[in-house]
C-alpha cells in the first residue's frame, strides 16, 4: 500500500470539500477475518434473536469463511431446527483497529443479507456511543437505509448536499424518537435485497471527515473508474454527489465522534426488523414464532459476500488506532456498544 505525500482539499460545492486518501489497511482474500473481533455472545444491543457466536464456532460451523472466489462470507445458521425460547447463531465481527476523523471506508460487497426477520448492518462505533450506519436493511426491503447515532446536539442540517431527498428523520440524538437516529433512506430500488444481489451488488463508501459524514453506493454498473481495481488512493470529487451528507454545521464531528471500529452484522427480529409495524410492511405472521423457529431454510440468503474492505487515511495524519495497544479493560469497553447495517451507513 503506498500513502500519498500530499493533500489537497480544493474543490468546494455546498457544504462538501472534496479530499484526497491514500490507503492505510485492506481486508481482503484468505486473511480477511484476521483483523476481526467476533462477538461471541447474545445480541444485547438490539434485542435480536442471535447468538453471536466465536471465531472457532464460525469457523468450524462455516457461518464465517472465504469462498473459493476469495471472497468473505458472513451468515446466518441455515441449517438448525430450534424450538421456542432457542436463538439462531449468527455473525458480527468488529474490526481490531479503530480508525480515526479524516479516514474513508470503501466496502467492495456482492450480497447482502435479506429474508424475513432478518436485520444486518454495516457500521461503525466508538467505544461508547455514538456510532452510525453506513448500510442498515431489514425483512423484504429493497432500498438501504443509513444513519447516525450521537449524544444530543447532533442534526442532519439542511445544508446538506445528496441526492435522496428520501428523509426519514434529522434528530440523531439517541433520546429522541426511540433512538432512531438520523436517517437517509437510499432511493436506489437495488441497494438492498434480491435486486441488489441480482444485480452484482456494489460499493459503498462512507467519508468520515471534520467537514462532515457523507456516504455514497455504486451499484456494480455504475462504479467509477477511481474505484475500479486496486486503487491505493481516492479524490473524492471523482464520486459525484454522496447519497447522504451530514455536514459538520449540523453536527461537528469532532465533537461528536471519537475514533470509530468497523462492524458486520446479522441480527434477527429485534427492536427494528421484529417490530411489528415494520415487520408487517414487507412480511407476515410473527417474526420469532414464523421465521426464526421456522424452517431454517428461510435465512438461505440472509449473508454478507464482501469482495474486500479498504481504508484510506489523510497522508501525514494519524488515520489508524492498533488493537494490540489497547488496555484489557479498554477492550472489554468496546465490546458494549455499536451501531447496524440496515443499509445504515455510517457513523455517530
Amino acid at each position: 500500500m503506498r500513502l500519498l505525500q500530499s493533500i489537497t482539499w480544493p474543490l468546494v460545492f455546498g457544504s462538501l470539500v472534496h479530499g484526497q486518501y491514500s490507503m492505510v489497511k485492506e481486508y481482503i482474500g484468505e486473511k480477511f477475518f484476521d483483523d476481526w473481533n467476533f462477538y461471541g455472545k447474545v445480541d444485547d444491543l438490539t434485542n435480536g434473536d442471535v447468538f453471536y457466536v466465536d471465531s472457532k464456532q464460525a469457523s468450524q460451523t462455516t457461518l464465517a469463511t472465504v469462498n473459493a472466489a476469495g471472497n468473505a462470507v458472513m451468515r446466518v445458521d441455515n441449517t438448525s431446527s430450534l424450538t421456542f425460547g432457542d436463538k439462531r447463531n449468527s455473525v458480527r465481527v468488529s474490526s481490531q483497529e479503530r480508525y480515526t476523523v479524516g479516514s474513508l471506508w470503501v466496502a467492495d460487497i456482492l450480497h447482502l443479507p435479506y429474508g424475513c426477520s432478518v436485520w444486518p448492518a454495516w457500521w461503525s462505533s466508538a467505544p461508547n456511543w455514538p456510532d452510525g450506519d453506513t448500510l442498515e436493511g431489514v425483512n423484504q426491503a429493497n432500498m438501504a437505509h443509513m444513519g447516525l447515532h450521537t449524544e444530543t446536539g447532533c442534526t442532519l442540517s439542511n445544508s446538506s448536499v445528496q441526492t435522496s431527498t428520501l428523509i426519514n428523520s434529522t434528530d440523531c440524538s439517541i433520546l429522541a424518537n426511540n433512538n432512531e437516529g438520523c436517517i437517509v433512506t437510499n432511493p436506489n430500488t437495488t441497494s438492498y435485497g434480491p435486486a441488489f444481489a441480482s444485480s452484482g451488488g456494489g460499493i459503498f463508501v462512507t467519508e468520515f471527515a471534520a467537514k462532515g459524514i457523507s456516504i455514497w453506493f455504486f451499484p456494480r454498473s455504475l462504479i467509477p473508474n477511481s474505484l475500479q481495481g486496486n486503487q491505493s488512493s481516492i479524490d473524492t470529487s471523482t464520486l459525484g454527489t454522496p447519497v447522504a451528507n451530514w455536514p459538520a454545521s449540523g453536527c461537528n464531528v469532532n465533537q461528536f465522534f471519537e475514533p470509530q471500529e468497523l462492524v458486520f452484522d446479522i441480527t434477527l427480529c429485534g427492536d427494528y426488523a421484529g417490530n411489528q409495524a415494520t415487520f408487517l410492511q414487507t412480511c407476515s405472521g410473527i417474526c420469532y414464532d414464523d421465521w426464526v423457529l421456522g424452517n431454517p431454510s428461510n435465512f438461505d440468503t440472509a449473508y454478507f459476500e464482501v469482495q474486500y474492505v479498504r481504508v484510506y487515511g489523510i497522508p501525514g495524519q494519524l488515520t489508524v488506532i492498533s488493537g494490540a495497544h489497547r488496555s484489557a479493560d479498554f477492550a472489554a469497553l468496546l465490546t458494549l456498544v455499536i451501531t447496524a447495517v440496515s443499509v445504515f451507513i455510517l457513523l455517530t
